[in-house]
């Protein structure tokens, strides 16, 4: 089982290096994709047996260069034969010692793909995981998932986009979108969408390293900082936030004795790190929330008007309707839950929470606090009509059955 798991973290970290040398020898990102895939396919199951190479890049350069030599020579393949045939010589004999991984990630959260293309490639080739891995994690069937990351890989073809990093006007933007992905894959993994379970801990442990893996490749970057830091102060709750059999545990009632003070610290180290640096963004605020969260030693003991001071700094920065959602509990806490409610009222017409149910929830935690049981009580049930996940669904249900 150690050594399953020594080569599962080792073929991780070497599959976007690997994609992106055939790449840069090779050409055509969706061939040699597929290639290095099943080339990790023979890694996982020869490695813990054989023993991994002394070599395990170069061995997984050799084999997935030879599927890409007999894809070339297949029949469906004829007519790029002869265009590629100076390229079919065996693997070389040596490999390069850079990494093409920063290149790989900005490649695959390329803004002509949809974020769950985005998503889905960037899981696939620069987190290493199979097909069937990430369809299970979405909870789409793998047949569904492996089109979605064809027709990703041909729009990625069809727009053109070269094998380097973005140029550094263009930069910027990419990282975000390269951020917000990785965010998107924590909180997948953090606060699951759908089906029974709480968590899943194999995403935000990929999100996590992905995230280290971009820090130490944008060392000057405040923003991946600040990221890596909400990750960390964040998932170091998870074992509080379940209880018996995979109940949900909100915030307020986990025991704190049961988060993980080691990734609280660093977290805490890594923000204090990047909000000193200068002008903050949205992730460093964030982190910062988490961080006076985390300081409390009860709920009780919660610096509400600090939380609420920053969310104010982060609807300046980043403002939109769940900022404005998270504000409104800040503003109850602090303010009464009128106030909470007040705010919370402005967000009704928008078209951007019709479709989930957190803003349901949250009314009926503030109606709730505000005494009005009856209409908490239909607003926890509206909410709970909306969620697909299951332990979500469970503990609306049972917020409203007590206020019965």
């Amino acid at each position: 089982m150690k050594d399953d798991r020594q080569v599962e973290a080792l073929l991780r970290e070497l599959a976007p290096q690997v994609i992106g040398l055939l790449v840069r020898k090779h050409g055509q990102f969706d061939a040699c994709e597929d290639a290095v895939q099943e080339a990790l396919l023979s890694a996982a199951q020869q490695w813990p047996e054989q023993g991994i190479p002394d070599s395990p890049k170069s061995w997984l350069a050799t084999v997935a260069t030879r599927r890409l030599v007999d894809e070339w020579r297949s029949e469906s393949a004829r007519r790029r034969r002869e265009e590629n045939d100076a390229l079919m010589a065996s693997a070389p004999a040596t490999v390069s010692d850079s990494d093409d991984t920063l290149t790989v990630l900005f490649l695959c959260c390329h803004p002509s793909l949809s974020p769950p293309s985005q998503l889905a490639l960037t899981l696939r080739a620069v987190g290493g995981l199979t097909t069937g891995e990430i369809a299970n994690a979405f909870l789409v069937p793998e047949s569904t998932l492996a089109q979605r990351i064809s027709r990703a890989k041909q729009t990625i073809k069809k727009a053109g986009a070269e094998f380097v990093l973005p140029p550094a006007g263009e930069l910027a933007e990419r990282l975000r979108v390269v951020l917000q992905v990785l965010y998107l894959i924590f909180n997948e993994g953090y606060t699951t969408s759908g089906g029974p379970d709480l968590h899943r801990a194999d995403l935000t442990a990929e999100a996590i390293r992905l995230t280290r893996l971009l820090r130490r490749l944008m060392p000057d970057e405040d923003e991946v900082t600040g990221l890596l830091a909400l990750m960390l102060l964040t998932d170091a709750r998870r074992s509080a936030r379940a209880g018996e059999n995979g109940s949900l545990v909100p915030l307020a009632e986990q025991d704190r004795s049961r988060w993980n003070a080691e990734m609280i610290a660093e977290g805490v180290s890594l923000v204090s790190e990047a909000l000193a640096a200068g002008p903050v963004g949205p992730y460093q605020v964030q982190a910062a929330i988490a961080a006076v969260h985390s300081e409390a030693a009860t709920a009780a003991d919660t610096d509400w008007p600090q939380i609420l001071a920053l969310y104010d700094v982060l609807e300046k920065v980043s403002p939109g309707p769940v900022v404005t959602l998270n504000r409104a509990v800040a503003v109850a806490e602090v303010n009464g839950p009128e106030a909470g409610l007040e705010l919370l009222a402005t967000l009704d017409d928008d078209s951007r929470m019709s479709q989930t149910h957190r803003l349901d929830s949250v009314r009926g935690h503030l109606l709730e606090l505000a005494g009005d049981t009856g209409s908490a009580r239909e607003a926890y049930l509206r909410a709970a009509g909306k969620t697909a996940s299951e332990p979500e669904k469970q503990y609306l249900k049972r917020r409203a059955e007590r206020l019965t």
